[in-house]
């Protein structure tokens, strides 16, 4: 029972709660203890309060999922863990990451509580309506960030990131999107009902306007990356990011790809290596060379 509590918690979508160190790190603070153990507890709290809404959508979608080849193994959908279990469980965390966030700040506990909201919505309401269901999970990232920058003093971050944050969000969710239809092919619309307004050719036209505005953006922050200076330095970075948003397009369009981006990330080798280039480069030019 331990394991598929565990398992309902979706560790592996815990990858996405590194944004929470955006602030952090873009401020100059990453090698400072004191707030980057804030942030840490921020992170940990953040993937139980996540794990509580993976628990609920769970919940709700137990009869479609096991109509899904992949998540009919969920241990909810599986039989493996029961409804009632599942319930308790949820109320535990839900508890224990609210007490734990109003004790970093107050204003991380309002952030959990309206992801937890926003959440609840998306799972009941939301994930129904199409566009809308991908906002909606880029609203999600944004309050990962907004929780890193609540438990710490920062002196300057960039709204470029926030916009930025917010269309990587959008780029990935489409690409799910695309690759649960590629996936599902006919059942698409038992499974997920927003599936049914979406088309491939629709979904790529898309994940195209994202991707160039997701170029623009991050290249329209290299110039205010150093505010008050007259240093472009960061711009070096941007070969990475081009090569990180092409390497997951061509992931999809070849249809090597599973349904969850945070898979890519832990198995893709390419988009590993750029993704860890790309973050000792900006580490190195904010901590070291300026």
């Amino acid at each position: 029972m331990v394991k598929a509590l565990i398992q309902t918690l979706r560790p592996r979508q815990w990858t996405k709660n590194l944004v929470i160190f955006a602030g952090l790190i873009f401020d100059g603070q990453f090698l400072q203890i004191s707030p980057f153990l804030r942030v840490l507890a921020a992170a940990l709290l953040f993937c139980l309060i996540s794990g509580v809404t993976y628990t609920i959508n769970d919940l709700l979608d137990v009869e479609a999922d096991r109509l899904h080849p992949q998540k009919q193994n969920r241990p909810i959908a599986s039989g493996r863990l029961s409804k009632n279990q599942a319930i308790a469980f949820s109320i535990f965390l839900l508890v224990l990451s609210l007490v734990g966030g109003y004790l970093l700040s107050p204003r991380l506990a309002l952030i959990f509580a309206a992801y937890m909201l926003l959440m609840l919505a998306y799972s009941l309401w939301l994930k129904k309506v199409m566009i809308l269901d991908v906002l909606v999970i880029a609203s999600g990232f944004v309050l990962r960030v907004l929780a890193g920058l609540s438990v710490i003093q920062v002196a300057y971050f960039s709204p470029w990131l926030f916009i930025l944050t917010t269309l990587l969000a959008m780029y990935l969710a489409f690409g799910k999107r695309l690759a649960e239809l590629k996936l599902l092919e006919t059942n698409a619309i038992s499974h997920r009902k927003t599936l049914d307004g979406y088309t491939v050719p629709l979904l790529s036209q898309y994940i195209i306007v994202i991707l160039t505005a997701i170029l623009i953006t991050y290249t329209l922050y290299t110039f205010s990356a150093h505010p008050g200076q007259s240093n472009y330095s960061m711009m070096l970075t941007v070969p990475f990011v081009v090569f990180g948003i092409f390497r997951y397009l061509y992931l999809i369009q070849s249809d090597l790809i599973t349904s969850s981006p945070e898979e890519v990330l832990l198995k893709d080798r390419p988009l590993q290596i750029a993704i860890i280039l790309w973050g000792l480069s900006v580490l190195a030019i904010l901590y070291i060379v300026f």
